[in-house]
């Protein structure tokens, strides 16, 4: 007999994207969510007294900061001050 894989794609079902393990079979007993200092809280207490909580928050970044010459009509990069830390290449 074949052990069932969570992650194949059977025709028809849902496959998350992560799992949360020790949360399979908990009852849930409540769902609230809230707004504190920016930040978006999503509760979900179970009937055994344990809660998950996810805490979202949005953040503005800058992707590059530059100083360039516009002299000739066209852009001429001449120095890069701030690039987004996904980017290490400066």
């Amino acid at each position: 007999m074949r052990k069932h894989n969570p992650t194949s794609r059977d025709s028809g079902s849902f496959v998350p994207g992560r799992r949360y393990n020790g949360l399979h079979g908990k009852v849930v007993d409540w769902v609230e969510h809230s707004f504190e200092e920016g930040l978006l809280y999503l509760h979900v207490r179970f009937t055994d007294k344990t809660e998950l909580c996810w805490q979202i928050a949005t953040r503005m970044t800058i992707a590059e900061g530059d100083l360039s010459d516009w002299k000739s009509g066209n852009f001429k990069q001449l120095r890069v001050f701030v690039r987004n830390q996904r980017d290490r290449s400066v």
